[in-house]
């Protein structure tokens, strides 16, 4: 994988991510609410601040534009599970189902971004454009865990 620090950041993002949903998995139901909160801020924040980085970079570039529309369509596709969840009782065999449904999608998104588009995206982009998306990423990803606090699950895009 890319070793520039963009990619870095978005690998320590994913790791992160993983643990978390391994953690709310292996969940009692009394703390699923308050993991699956978790959880969904952080990956939602995520994905807003690296769709406003690397993504937004990668749509502008004709040889890259196709990994990154396929990703943000898997972030919409994330964004309405956390949607379907929310709605649903954290103790119900229905929420582990859909759980675990989110989980395996999120997990494949993850890699392959790890495994593909992360090295496609470091062969196209410059070493300078790597060093402005990480900054962009690092200044963007705060400030959407503060807006993902505030809004409701669920992606509301049309």
């Amino acid at each position: 994988m890319a070793d520039a620090r963009i990619f870095q950041d978005l690998k320590a993002d994913h790791d992160r991510h993983r643990a978390m949903l391994k953690e709310l998995a292996a969940a009692n139901y009394a703390d699923r609410a308050e993991l699956f909160e978790a959880l969904r801020i952080e990956i939602s924040a995520h994905a807003a601040a690296e769709e406003e980085s690397l993504y937004a970079t990668m749509l502008a570039n004709p040889d890259l534009r196709d990994e990154a529309r396929h990703s943000v369509s898997e972030h919409k596709e994330i964004d309405d599970f956390f949607g379907e969840l929310a709605e649903l009782d954290p103790k119900s065999a229905e929420w582990t189902a859909k759980f675990k449904e989110m989980r395996h999608r999120y997990e494949h998104h993850i890699d392959e971004e790890e495994e593909e588009m992360f090295p496609s995206a470091a062969e196209k982009l410059s070493g300078e454009e790597e060093q402005r998306l990480a900054k962009i990423f690092e200044r963007r990803k705060p400030r959407e865990l503060e807006r993902a606090e505030e809004e409701e699950p669920g992606d509301t895009r049309e």
